[in-house]
């Protein structure tokens, strides 16, 4: 029997999806102060490249992060996502900070 070292993986990987999704949304102008605060503290792009960087020591592999980038990026499920202008080059943005 092969021991599982990455019990979680799927998860992790669901929650990359999430957090690219999230920073590349941003924040909706009309947004509470609540909504302001939580997406100053976890949706910037430094604490977003952590998050990745955590799931990546869990199991999600760097190539299926770029593959995963590379669906939102070309995919036709998540062309609402790609309708706001900021959210391509934030997906660049984010891209540059995980590969440096």
């Amino acid at each position: 029997m092969k021991p599982n070292n990455f019990a979680m993986r799927d998860w992790h990987l669901e929650h990359v999806e999430k957090v690219i999704l999230r920073y590349m949304k941003g924040i909706s102008p009309d947004a509470s102060s609540f909504e302001k605060r939580n997406f100053k503290k976890y949706s910037t792009i430094s604490s977003c490249s952590k998050q990745i960087e955590y799931d990546i020591k869990h199991g999600v592999t760097a190539q299926e992060v770029a593959e995963l980038m590379n669906k939102i990026r070309n995919d036709a499920s998540y062309s609402e996502v790609r309708q706001n202008q900021d959210a391509i080059p934030r997906l660049d943005e984010l891209e540059r900070q995980l590969n440096s």
